[in-house]
């Protein structure tokens, strides 16, 4: 009984060792991949922040083309409707 209570706490010590060198192994990994992550999303961010030139210019065509119909589509709308307004109108007289 007396060699189980002094093997025991020596295996656990043993244990307790190979279990803190475990999580110091695991921890050192753990900051390489926190450190290749943020050069992956460094990277990432530099490519998105390319392309928002580009979207600024689509953007601002889009503008455009909106108000170009936007003015044509009234336009239209407007001739439309003084041709109906000068039918309405000679009809009108014509009675």
């Amino acid at each position: 009984m007396t060699d189980l209570a002094t093997i025991l706490p020596i295996i656990l010590y043993i244990f307790g060792i190979i279990l803190m060198i475990v999580l110091i192994i695991l921890g050192l990994k753990l900051l390489q991949m926190f450190d290749k992550m943020d050069r992956i999303l460094d990277n990432i961010e530099n490519k998105v922040n390319s392309l928002n030139g580009i979207f600024y210019v689509i953007n601002k065509t889009t503008s455009s083309i909106d108000l170009i119909s936007t003015k044509v589509v009234n336009s239209i709308t407007n001739i439309v409707s003084r041709l109906f307004k000068r039918k309405n109108k000679e009809d009108d007289t014509n009675e």
